[in-house]
């Protein structure tokens, strides 16, 4: 696989000039938010024939969009059983296969044509910290036949042909899923958006949003909008207009580093050619770019500086993988992701013309571009499938506290899957010492030929002769009893 993620061109670097919105404009839609979402909103409507404008107050892929590994497979943030217990199988099983076509919908953006160096490889292993091979076993199974997703389980010995360290167990290898450059999706996204038609404006924030009527009307700094139908597909940074669904969502900053190059040595210790990500969400990771190693690890629930965790990133692979020594971390990044409360994203419409699409901290790539696909969808054609998120209400996530809250937990999950992870390896190792001692005993045996034995072919084994009693008065020694050809007198 070929990716670059230090050179980027110009228009990522924020050098090509930006459009404003600087005149009063009218729109079938108004996206508001240029991330996967809003694109992906801004991309289907256009091809569907709708007038597009998409209001971004930075510039594109800014925040979480702009700054992930790029990692598409289907599923939700919600484990399968929570989901299923939480709607019922028959939806769980269409809110699946919706996943999946969002995944379909980006690898069919992402092609070379499309997206020139966007570096679709395909693969993603999921690993356990934990040896988990009995509930393997039935996940593998519901995956297979009641959800139809090609997935393959690994033993304990495969995972760890690919991948050199004894931290990790069993896994599940999704054949189907795959990986792009994400920074150069996001804006190839927008290139593809334009082209169909759609008109994006950055550097212009929302000043307010007057709802109500036909035709709702949206204040910048410089300029009115008015549109029939407006998606809000902003993250925790929707502004003070749209503070109340902001405060539905829990912003945790997820951090990711970059190492130097490291050489054909790390290609010894990691030889999966895909994503590689831990069961427990800690760990996320794959080489780039040839021989340098993509790594996402620490979560924060304040704002802070990605090269503040530059050395975060380094103890952990060092951690996972101790053959690789002290790497050192050339370039970090990082983004805020909104997580909902209950873990499933936020998508439907609020009240009529008015749409959400948000909430995707934790759901992966395919989740925005289902939303985006399947609310164009809805607002052109007619779509009611957003109907199946309405479960998943709209949840004060809590302010301060909430924010305070999620760190602790996140804090306690960590150590939870470290504490967890070091039992697991401790049993192991203690497994193979039993199994080491079990052979050493045997081998002795058979030295001393105190082993049991097995008597040759064809020979019966001789009864042995009964015990002795031992006599109280004096022993006399007893005549032999008369034989004949064997026959008892």
């Amino acid at each position: 696989m070929s990716e670059t993620f230090t050179s980027t061109s110009q228009e990522e670097v924020g050098f090509r000039e930006r459009e404003r919105l600087s005149f009063d404009l009218d729109a079938d839609i108004c996206v508001i938010g240029a991330g996967i979402a809003g694109l992906s909103i801004a991309l289907e409507a256009a091809r569907l024939g709708a007038s597009v404008a998409v209001l971004e107050g930075r510039h594109i892929g800014w925040n979480a969009s702009g700054n992930q590994l790029g990692t598409v497979m289907p599923g939700f943030a919600l484990p399968l059983t929570d989901l299923i217990e939480r709607v019922g199988f028959e939806d769980a099983r269409e809110l699946w296969t919706m996943s999946k076509e969002g995944a379909e919908f980006v690898r069919a953006n992402a092609t070379e044509e499309n997206m020139p160096g966007i570096g679709l490889s395909d693969g993603v292993l999921e690993v356990s910290n934990v040896d988990a091979g009995d509930r393997l076993i039935s996940r593998l199974q519901m995956l297979n036949e009641d959800f139809d997703t090609e997935v393959e389980g690994w033993q304990v010995a495969r995972v760890r042909e690919v991948l050199k360290t004894d931290r990790y167990f069993h896994g599940v290898y999704y054949p189907r899923a795959f990986q792009v450059d994400g920074r150069k999706y996001v804006h190839g996204l927008a290139a593809l958006a334009r082209r169909a038609g759609a008109r994006i404006f950055e550097d212009t924030p929302v000043v307010s949003i007057d709802h109500s009527g036909i035709r709702k009307r949206i204040v910048t700094p410089s300029a009115r909008l008015r549109a029939t139908h407006i998606v809000l597909a902003g993250n925790i940074h929707l502004g003070a207009p749209l503070k109340r669904l902001s405060e539905t969502l829990l912003p945790v900053w997820r951090h990711a580093g970059i190492t130097a190059p490291l050489g054909e040595h790390v290609h010894e210790i990691i030889a999966f050619k895909g994503s590689v990500m831990d069961s427990d969400g800690v760990d996320h990771f794959r080489v780039v770019d040839g021989d340098r190693l993509m790594w996402e690890s620490p979560e924060t629930t304040w704002a802070a500086r990605p090269q503040r965790f530059a050395g975060a990133v380094r103890r952990r692979i060092r951690t996972i993988f101790p053959e690789l020594g002290n790497v050192e971390i050339t370039e970090t990044f990082g983004g805020a992701t909104g997580q909902t409360v209950h873990g499933m994203p936020q998508i439907g419409q609020l009240r009529r013309g008015l749409w959400v699409a948000s909430g995707f901290g934790r759901q992966g790539m395919n989740i925005s571009a289902m939303a985006g696909q399947m609310i164009a969808r809805s607002i052109l054609l007619g779509d009611e499938r957003w109907r199946l998120f309405s479960p998943f209400e709209l949840v004060w996530a809590g302010g301060a506290t909430g924010r305070v809250a999620g760190q602790l937990v996140g804090i306690w999950g960590r150590a939870s899957s470290a504490a967890a992870g070091s039992l697991a390896r401790y049993r192991e190792r203690a497994r193979v010492k039993d199994r080491e001692r079990e052979a050493r005993l045997a081998e002795a045996n058979r030295a001393a030929g105190t082993g049991a034995r097995r008597p040759p072919a064809g020979v019966r084994p001789r009864p042995a002769p009964p015990p002795k009693l031992a006599a109280r008065g004096p022993v006399q020694a007893a005549e032999p009893a008369a034989q004949d050809d064997g026959v008892p007198q």
